[in-house]
């Protein structure tokens, strides 16, 4: 797409690297495309990039956890062109922070940025907010879903409360903050589905594996490549590959798709016995 084209906007949390800055290539296409990120440096090299690969871009800098930054980005991407497409890829791992900041960023974030998606819903408009494969490791009839339910009228009351569960694990209070936010994300992106549906428009979540981005490099001491020995596919995922989905699910080509989630783990949920859950937390 060239400048002056007149296009469709589509917002891209997170879009200044890995998953979210591949997505942007392919959404680029036929999309103006928003970057969001905390890092201005991060979002310039980004913007310059897809340059390269003549995709109009815009960088803006936003703390997600800031309802008002969040409301200020989408103010500004009307002025480019009417948003359509939405992917909420911004989010922290267990090795990122205490179990306070992965919830607030992980799943007040989430809200944040659902609820301006939502009062800017028209027909054919998507959101995607991108969840995790641990959002999927918890059994169902573990999940603080009272909590969850929080969110829909005081979503920092909810954060809290949800820090204080993952905070009573002790030492693994990070890993569990991240699997009850990324649960969360799940749980949410299902429950505003008729939300959106009511302005014609969708909402889902995505569920990535262990993915080979700077986030996934990362976690690697955590588990995640140990995670690969039971998968059907022992392998990382490459962010294109992932993209690939994001932009499919955030486009009008699935327009009856809302309201679930998409599992893209290489098979490692359904390779993952209990045994193996057992294994991996005792560091077997």
């Amino acid at each position: 797409m060239t400048t002056g084209d007149t296009a469709p906007t589509a917002i891209i949390t997170g879009g200044g690297r890995g998953m979210g800055l591949a997505t942007a290539a392919i959404l680029g296409r036929d999309h103006h495309v928003v970057l969001v990120d905390l890092d201005r440096a991060v979002l310039d090299r980004a913007v310059e990039h897809l340059a390269e690969l003549h995709v109009d871009a815009t960088g803006m800098v936003c703390d997600i956890t800031d309802r008002a930054a969040v409301d200020t980005v989408f103010a500004g991407a009307h002025t480019l062109g009417t948003p359509r497409a939405v992917v909420h890829a911004a989010g922290v791992s267990p090795s990122m922070g205490d179990a306070e900041a992965i919830v607030r960023i992980n799943a007040l974030g989430t809200v944040n940025v659902t609820e301006a998606a939502l009062a800017s819903a028209r027909p054919g408009s998507a959101l995607v907010n991108v969840a995790s494969v641990a959002g999927h490791m918890m059994p169902r009839a573990l999940l603080p879903t009272p909590v969850f339910r929080t969110a829909l009228t005081d979503s920092h009351r909810m954060a809290s409360r949800l820090t204080r569960i993952a905070e009573l694990t002790g030492r693994g209070a990070s890993g569990t903050a991240y699997s009850l936010s990324k649960a969360f994300v799940i749980w949410y992106s299902a429950r505003m589905a008729a939300a959106f549906g009511a302005r014609g428009a969708r909402i889902l979540s995505v569920s990535p594996g262990s993915f080979d981005t700077d986030m996934g490099r990362l976690e690697k001491k955590t588990g995640s490549e140990e995670m690969l020995r039971f998968a059907a596919l022992e392998r990382f995922g490459q962010p294109e590959e992932i993209a690939e989905v994001l932009a499919f699910c955030a486009s009008t080509r699935p327009g009856y798709l809302t309201g679930t989630d998409i599992l893209c783990d290489g098979g490692t949920r359904a390779g993952l016995t209990l045994a193996g859950l057992v294994a991996m937390a005792r560091g077997r």
